[in-house]
């Protein structure tokens, strides 16, 4: 077992065990679930039962917070993948309440990221075109895991004025959907290569209109989303997720590094937090501008915002040193989630963590392959134990 993967008994509490606010958000410990799409609703987009077990399992496994797969906003150009839920219907808010409510009663809080697939998305049973910042296809192949043929994407039509107030009311009535539905806070999928993430890349923003051009142009839909959100829900806990990278394009950077970073962070102050993912497993080196500061950090400072970081944190004393050097407040945690529902609780109790298995995620990235992954180790695990 790789030492980053395990705890000790002794010495002092990992302090992501220590409770922490999130903005207005009490959470009962700095442990967080990464959103991570599994494309287990209904056709219709409902959520199951099956769906909230799943979620509640986290729950109970004692992490703080969760994050939802991203959730499509409208019933147009948003959805990103068939079986992807959506908080649009009634039928579907009534599925996330069931999922809220599971989590809550396992004393972890929840929030649902609302997201806008725009060019990348790779189904959509309601039958629209992609829609995108300009006419320029997505880098990339469509994802097999979740659905996609592995082939190119297609160019979307550049979104009108009318097609982007399409898209903010659509994020702004999904985020009171999310309030009415239980969940304990929304959060704007503004990173991986989707919708508002493209309006700030540089090559598939080809713009020359208010949101085209310079970096401060081209991060002003998400703001404008942001600011939308806030007004319609109040108090109501309002994140904002952000990435260089994307699903498609692994190796992307802003152009202007910290410069650009400072508009960003600059233009989102509004927010409740940041969610902020790296760019590989020793996050505070890649997170980490020429000055010494890291993405995260400087977010932090320039904000005045609690800040989540994702990349790596199932490597423990990394995610000690996040926290301790005051690169972020909460740590969000994918693949180490994944393997070990409970990690938390192992943390706690200085149990070692179980490494991830991507075969878990093959050949679709659903919550049954999963439980089937699950079934066909249950066998050789006895044995062992036996």
């Amino acid at each position: 077992m790789n030492a980053s993967m395990t705890t000790g008994k002794t010495g002092p509490a990992h302090p992501a065990l220590k409770p922490v606010g999130l903005g207005p958000l009490p959470l009962r410990n700095r442990f967080a679930v990464a959103p991570m799409t599994r494309v287990s609703a209904t056709p219709d987009g409902v959520p199951t039962t099956q769906m909230a077990e799943y979620y509640r399992e986290y729950a109970a496994g004692g992490f703080g917070l969760i994050v939802t797969e991203g959730i499509y906003t409208d019933a147009t150009h948003s959805q990103g993948y068939f079986n992807q839920p959506g908080l649009v219907t009634p039928e579907q808010l009534s599925g996330w309440r069931a999922v809220t409510d599971s989590v809550h009663e396992a004393g972890a809080a929840i929030v649902a990221q609302l997201m806008h697939a725009g060019a990348i998305s790779q189904g959509n049973s309601f039958g629209f075109e992609t829609v995108g910042p300009s006419a320029v296809a997505p880098r990339g192949q469509m994802m097999v895991d979740y659905g996609g043929a592995g082939g190119a994407w297609s160019a979307p039509r550049e979104m009108t004025a009318a097609d982007l107030d399409q898209a903010v009311a659509g994020f702004v009535a999904a985020a009171v959907n999310a309030r009415d539905a239980g969940f304990d806070g929304v959060e704007i999928h503004g990173a991986n290569g989707y919708l508002l993430d493209q309006f700030l890349t540089d090559y598939t923003n080809l713009r020359t209109d208010e949101y085209g051009g310079s970096v401060r142009n081209r991060i002003r839909l998400t703001a404008r989303v942001l600011a939308a959100v806030r007004d319609a829900v109040g108090d109501f806990p309002v994140g904002v997720r952000l990435s260089q990278t994307k699903v498609n394009d692994f190796t992307y950077r802003w152009p202007g590094g910290e410069a650009d970073a400072r508009i960003v962070f600059e233009a989102l102050r509004e927010a409740s937090y940041l969610h902020i993912a790296s760019e590989g497993r020793d996050f505070i080196e890649t997170a980490r501008f020429p000055s010494g500061a890291t993405i995260t950090g400087l977010a932090r400072e320039l904000t005045g915002r609690p800040v989540i970081a994702n990349g790596g944190m199932h490597d423990l004393n990394q995610a000690a040193d996040v926290l301790t050097g005051g690169h972020a407040d909460v740590l969000s945690v994918g693949r180490g989630a994944l393997a070990n529902p409970d990690l938390p609780r192992r943390v706690e109790s200085g149990a070692p963590l179980d490494p991830f298995d991507y075969t878990m995620l093959h050949p679709m990235a659903t919550l049954d392959c999963a439980a089937t992954w699950r079934a066909d180790r249950q066998p050789a695990a006895a044995a062992s134990v036996g």
